[in-house]
């Protein structure tokens, strides 16, 4: 079900405070905090005495007083006190996830420990770029398969339906896309040219007369997807035209796993135009949180419908390309991870 020797995306940087904020991360409940010197920190949150949630203890110093009988844990997950005794019991300690900050996240790895490489955590650097403005957002918890998050990001036709008022118009889904994949990596891109502007775009770029518009997306495991967005002048632009003419976005999505139907959906989007202009990126904020709602609920009534119809088979059609290639790569790592068959529902 889920690839653990990897990172996912715990929290975005801003979320992590001096207090206890607790999660489930691949079905797994975790305990996050930063210590006095800033840096990052993820316990099993659970207190070994009783299982009580340590997230509803409280922080003294580094150290986490689990609420229930005060038993206390350091922030690699020791336990180095019980009250009322000298010695701490044999198997008193809890787990230690691997963290590390990079790009406006906070990151985890829930498989082996001497695994954990921050060399291979993505490289999203425009988020901590100075030609690129970033706006950033709170996790988005979803009543969801995380699978089912990246099929959504991966479809570009949906935007015609789901999200009228933001991205979509009416012509999109009748243009046709090309799905491509490279080792990995599942790459998803449709032009619209010399057509009406979407709303955000007409909003943000000010554009009034028709635009060349495109959309590319870049599927990477486990559960990251990068959209490259934008519109210019209509004419102006092809798959490899001048983009100078108009206004260019990134959206980096990234989905972790907290069960086998729920998930938490981070974000953040950058942009390469009035880089300090807080109105504009309050509309951003705005527009996308809008679009992300849509899909939300898009992704939570689906889950419901194969929850319903758990004995019947979706039908596919080629706007499902992106998302199948991205759910057979993940089955083949996971896979190969597990050593064990992959099974015919999985792999579909």
């Amino acid at each position: 079900m889920f690839l653990k020797n990897c990172w996912y995306v715990a929290a975005a940087a801003h979320e992590l405070t001096d207090n206890l904020l607790g999660r489930v991360f691949l079905d797994e409940p975790v305990v996050l905090y930063r210590k006095q010197d800033g840096g990052p920190v993820a316990l099993e949150d659970r207190c070994s005495h009783r299982f009580y949630p340590l997230s509803a203890g409280e922080l003294k110093d580094d150290v986490i007083v689990c609420g229930y009988h005060g038993m206390e844990f350091d922030c690699t997950g020791v336990c180095i006190r019980v009250p009322g005794q000298q010695a701490v019991p044999q198997g008193a300690d809890i787990r230690n996830y691997p963290v590390a900050e990079r790009w406006k996240f906070v990151w985890i790895w829930m498989g082996d420990p001497a695994l954990a490489d921050p060399d291979l955590i993505p490289d999203i650097w425009r988020n901590d770029h100075a030609d690129w403005a970033c706006v950033s957002g709170e996790a988005i918890p979803v009543q969801g398969d995380y699978r089912l998050v990246a099929d959504n990001l991966l479809d570009p036709s949906h935007v015609s339906f789901l999200h009228k008022s933001t991205l979509g118009t009416a012509d999109v889904a009748e243009i046709p896309q090309e799905t491509a994949q490279d080792g990995d990596f599942v790459t998803v891109t449709r032009w619209i040219l010399d057509s009406p502007a979407a709303p955000v775009y007409a909003r943000l770029g000010g554009f009034t007369d028709n635009v060349d518009r495109w959309q590319i997306i870049t599927y990477t495991p486990p559960i990251m997807v990068e959209v490259d967005m934008g519109s210019c002048i209509a004419g102006t632009g092809a798959v490899d035209g001048d983009r100078s003419q108009g206004i260019e976005l990134h959206a980096f999505n990234l989905v972790t796993p907290a069960t086998e139907k729920t998930s938490y959906y981070f974000w953040t989007h950058v942009r390469n135009f009035s880089l300090d202009d807080t109105e504009v990126s309050a509309t951003v904020r705005k527009q996308f949180l809008t679009a992300f709602t849509e899909d939300v609920m898009a992704i939570e009534g689906v889950q419901a419908g194969f929850n319903r119809f758990g004995d019947k088979t979706p039908v596919n059609i080629s706007a499902d390309g992106g998302g199948i290639r991205a759910r057979r790569i993940l089955s083949r790592l996971i896979q190969e991870e597990s050593d064990e068959p992959v099974t015919r529902e999985a792999a579909e």
